[in-house]
């Protein structure tokens, strides 16, 4: 069963992050401070990814008179985004489906957060793309996901480098290192300059490294 339709695994999500992505909270308050830098206090702001609720709720403590729209395909994670959420839910919209099913804005900022890693490299830049038509120009798009060298052995290293730090953050041992593995089999992780040329074929400017992690990269890039 897909985790993230598996009531279990949605229940225990929040979990996850913090002890597989380093620095996650400070990820996530840069990923704010980024969108910040150009969007108005009253900005409506796009999360893409948005089921758990975690980057709205960071945003939405950190900027009062922000709206969000988030999307998701999980119908079960965004039931958890409203548990999450709770009054922040008066100042959200949440839509279940992928990047089509969201409104045209135009948006004051994005955000992509530990989701575009899921997404083939065709489906990855139309993504992107349809991300930039829903900004407004010199809007900032904060992105974060599994991106490393993918030269001979690069692959194993840097899983296993994800694995150690799952399991110096309290996951057992040979959990970690079966979802390095499982990582390394499902996911189209790219190269970081292959993500930063995606950015730009979509179609954004000044693509910028905020966000290095082990086996994680972030950036921030303007429509």
């Amino acid at each position: 069963m897909d985790a993230f339709s598996d009531p279990e695994a949605v229940k225990r999500y929040a979990e996850g992050p913090p002890r597989q992505v380093p620095g996650f909270a400070d990820l996530q308050r840069m990923a704010g401070l980024l969108l910040a830098e150009w969007a108005p206090d009253d900005a409506r702001i796009l999360v893409l990814g948005a089921g758990g609720g975690l980057e709205i709720k960071v945003f939405a403590e950190a900027q009062p008179g922000w709206r969000f729209d988030g999307v998701d395909p999980s119908a079960e994670m965004l039931d958890l985004a409203r548990l999450t959420l709770g009054r922040v839910t008066a100042r959200t919209e949440l839509h279940h489906g992928l990047i089509d099913i969201a409104p045209e804005g135009p948006f004051d900022g994005a955000a992509c957060i530990l989701t575009l890693h899921f997404v083939e490299r065709e489906e990855r830049l139309r993504t992107l793309r349809e991300l930039h038509r829903r900004l407004k120009p010199g809007a900032a798009l904060v992105v974060a996901h599994f991106s490393f060298p993918q030269g001979e052995g690069d692959r194993d290293l840097w899983l296993s480098r994800y694995a150690a730090f799952a399991a110096s953050s309290g996951i057992d041992p040979a959990q970690a290192r079966k979802a390095g593995s499982t990582i390394g089999q499902r996911l189209p992780i790219l190269a970081p300059e292959d993500d930063e040329q995606l950015l730009r074929a979509a179609g954004f400017g000044e693509v910028s490294l905020f966000y290095a992690g082990l086996a994680f990269r972030g950036w921030v890039a303007y429509a």
